[in-house]
């Protein structure tokens, strides 16, 4: 395939293809037909033909050339799988186009300090596990760095004290690098208001701007409960409410919603791979917010 890209890539034997794909014809002719110098289209065409595309002949004094539609069609067969692949409901082409809709809004939204202060989301999940171990994925830092990112970002410093007064770090970086030679994709500090194993737990996060100064408060509160079902596991119900938002922090903004919902998304993830319990993990999230200054402020973070 690296071959035959490399060979398309070139006008001029793209040009060639062209002319092939209309019927087999002869060196002398193909390099009329493309008003160049038949010497120069040997070349490209013997390039053509060691990548598969095509084949040739010798009759009599002349070389004829043809197009060998297989590897064409192949080619055709791989691109449509990857634009399938980028177009799949709920993926992560449709979650960026969602965020970039996002984005705007709330930038355009961005004027003055305090301009998204007493913003609220809302979350609920039905987790397959007990409160109790669901507690603890929410609050030991070994467990937390399993799901407490979007998809597309990993934990790469984690504090995590489950104590009133309790000190909070979350440092983040690209998933996919490995060795962390790309730049931080994101630091928060904050700290534990209220902690009632395996029933409530409140804290607040704020992130970080690149020049160290916040970018909001996060107040978030997570009110665990037994479901109402035998083994029903836990229902998870999360309140996300920000202030002291910068103007800077409409980044931040956008990606809340869409953000922190992937976020417990991996939480059920792991909880149903720990269990074997794939039937729970359903999910809600609202900004509940007064929105009546921007349009739309469903978001990804």
């Amino acid at each position: 395939m690296d071959a035959l890209l490399t060979a398309l890539a070139d006008p001029a034997r793209w040009r060639l293809v062209t002319l092939l794909a209309e019927r087999p014809r002869s060196v002398g002719v193909l390099a009329q037909l493309a008003e160049a110098r038949q010497p120069q289209t040997t070349k490209h065409l013997q390039t053509l033909e060691r990548a598969g595309v095509v084949t040739s002949r010798r009759t009599g004094q002349r070389r004829i050339y043809a197009l060998r539609p297989g590897p064409l069609r192949d080619l055709a067969e791989a691109l449509g799988r990857l634009a399938e692949t980028a177009e799949r409901p709920e993926g992560a082409r449709e979650t960026y186009e969602r965020y970039g809709r996002s984005l705007d809004a709330e930038r355009r939204a961005a004027a003055v300090p305090g301009w998204a202060d007493d913003r609220s989301f809302t979350f609920r999940r039905s987790l397959p596990a007990p409160p109790e171990a669901v507690w603890r994925h929410l609050t030991e830092p070994a467990l937390l760095a399993r799901w407490w990112t979007p998809d597309d970002l990993r934990v790469s410093e984690l504090v995590f004290e489950a104590r009133p007064g309790g000190r909070i770090v979350q440092e983040y970086r690209d998933a996919e690098d490995a060795d962390g030679t790309d730049a931080v994709a994101g630091r928060a500090e904050g700290t534990v208001d209220e902690a009632r194993p395996a029933e409530h737990l409140a804290y607040r996060l704020s992130p970080l701007l690149p020049g160290g100064g916040l970018a909001l408060t996060a107040h978030l509160t997570l009110d665990l409960r037994a479901g109402t079902d035998a083994g029903a596991g836990t229902e998870l119900d999360v309140v996300f409410r920000v202030t002291d938002s910068a103007v800077e922090s409409a980044d931040f903004i956008a990606g809340i919603e869409i953000g922190f919902g992937q976020s417990l998304d991996n939480l059920a993830a792991v909880l149903a791979a720990e269990t074997g319990d794939t039937g729970h993990g359903t999910t809600d999230s609202t900004d509940t917010s007064d929105t009546s200054d921007t349009t739309d402020t469903r978001s990804p973070k």
